[in-house]
């Protein structure tokens, strides 16, 4: 029994035209490639979210049902905007 399956898909123009970069670049031989990888990528990034709402999720939401007030606002948007500042700083240099 074969192992792979043929479809036919349809992409927009550039979607379309970064798949055959990809191919006339060298760095995949076929845009079947092209796709799977992405698919791949997909669905780890899916996994990776699985993942996190299993772990960091529960014990977040665990954490605001033992205390539901939180954090106030403007501590977090504060938090927020200095580290935004930090990175400013570092992608200046």
């Amino acid at each position: 029994m074969r192992k792979t399956q043929s479809l036919s898909i349809t992409l927009t123009h550039d979607m379309a035209k970064a798949v055959k970069d990809k191919v006339t670049s060298g760095a995949y031989a076929t845009e079947s490639e092209v796709i799977r990888e992405g698919l791949r990528a997909l669905n780890e990034r899916d996994a990776a979210l699985e993942d996190w709402l299993r772990t960091e999720g529960v014990a977040r939401y665990d954490a605001y049902k033992r205390d539901p007030r939180g954090r106030p606002a403007e501590k977090v948007f504060a938090r927020l905007r200095q580290h935004h500042a930090k990175r400013a700083k570092r992608s200046a240099r």
